[in-house]
């Protein structure tokens, strides 16, 4: 342990602060000052803090520079954890905060084990989820041009008399909305124009998507991204979107763990005798869980096997499929009774996305034991 230091790094756009903890119980903590956020002067400090064979496992801060400085380090051979950043202990009382001091807190932290690490995609998977949260950036984007259309609309009393908007007839009924200021005019074509642009945006993205995702970087994710799609709720999007964001199904030793970085779980403020539990904590991956919240809306319907869910599974193991059925059973009833329990939609099928990642963990699990028919 003598021959080993943990360095901690609070990275910047353009900086990198380094402090230093050595190994021993008790031992020094120093800072090394500042260096520039470049290849060569990290290459140079891995180089001058692994001297003489000495071990060094550095850690940072998740955030927006990515995970180009881990894949750097550990290509230099060196031990390199990125840190989720929430759950950093923090002292209630401290209210200085400094680059220094971040980078000693890190490197005193990492020495005690405890940080908590991030899983670090590698190049082609990161890549592939940057695309997936792209479609979900688009979707978004669509869904306010939608708003600002509809609200432009009702604001001047134009309100469309069918029951379901943006079907075909719905625009063709836009095409027939007439007003008598010219500028009124521009304004309802502008925003037909924000949606239409939005739309193809999407179609765009989803198409790349079902180009590259059978060129995944590994053969488990392709093979997860099929079997997921056994379970009811759960199409090729939302099954490319969970995969892409919850990457290695078997770092989680059981579903409460999935349930929990989705932040699918009751948050919960106890103490002593006195139980309090709320909403879900939403603390995890927010793109994965609101895919699944939309994916659990199919479950109030009864069970059955539709077409299109009977072609995705047709060459899955029977295994899979057993899951699947399982899964689609057990919650189409659970929705029923938590329904006429008189819970609220929003609540039940909250519900019901918490239970549809436990059956998405056991069939991800069958994935690496059963090879694909």
């Amino acid at each position: 342990m003598n021959d080993s230091i943990f360095v901690g790094l609070d990275v910047h756009k353009t900086t990198i602060s380094v402090a230093v903890a050595e190994a021993m119980r008790g031992g020094e903590v120093r800072n090394l000052g500042i260096i520039p956020n470049r290849a060569d002067q990290i290459t140079r400090l891995a180089e001058k803090l692994g001297k003489g064979d000495r071990k060094v496992s550095f850690c940072y801060e998740a955030g927006p520079c990515g995970y180009g400085l881990h894949r750097q380090l550990t290509g230099l051979g060196h031990n390199c954890i990125v840190v989720a950043p929430s759950l950093i202990p923090m002292k209630a009382g401290d209210r200085v905060k400094t680059d220094r001091r971040d980078a000693a807190m890190l490197a005193k932290l990492h020495r005690s084990g405890e940080l908590t690490a991030v899983w670090v995609p590698d190049a082609a998977h990161e890549a592939m989820r940057d695309l997936v949260r792209a479609r979900a950036t688009a979707m978004r984007v669509l869904g306010k041009a939608r708003q600002h259309l509809q609200g432009y609309l009702l604001r001047h009393g134009r309100i469309y008399a069918g029951k379901k908007g943006w079907t075909l007839a719905y625009r063709r009924w836009l095409t027939t909305v007439r007003f008598d200021h010219p500028a009124s005019q521009i304004v309802l074509q502008d925003y037909i124009h924000a949606v239409t642009d939005a739309e193809v945006r999407v179609d765009c993205l989803t198409k790349r998507i079902e180009e590259l995702a059978p060129q995944w970087s590994m053969t488990p994710f392709v093979e997860a991204v099929q079997a997921v799609q056994a379970v009811r709720g759960v199409a090729f999007i939302v099954a490319v979107t969970v995969v892409a964001e919850v990457g290695d199904f078997s770092r989680f030793d059981n579903p409460r763990q999935l349930m929990a970085f989705l932040g699918l779980v009751p948050s919960e403020h106890s103490s002593g005798a006195t139980i309090r539990r709320g909403g879900i904590t939403k603390a995890g991956n927010a793109v994965a869980r609101r895919a699944l919240i939309e994916g659990a809306w199919t479950y109030r319907m009864q069970a059955r096997v539709s077409r299109k869910l009977h072609d995705r599974n047709e060459r899955l193991p029977q295994a899979i499929r057993d899951i699947a059925w399982k899964a689609q059973v057990r919650l189409c009833a659970r929705y029923r009774r938590l329904s006429a329990a008189g819970k609220p939609k929003v609540i039940v099928t909250t519900a019901i996305a918490r239970e549809m990642v436990g059956f998405l963990w056991a069939i991800t699990r069958q994935v690496q034991l059963v090879p694909a028919a």
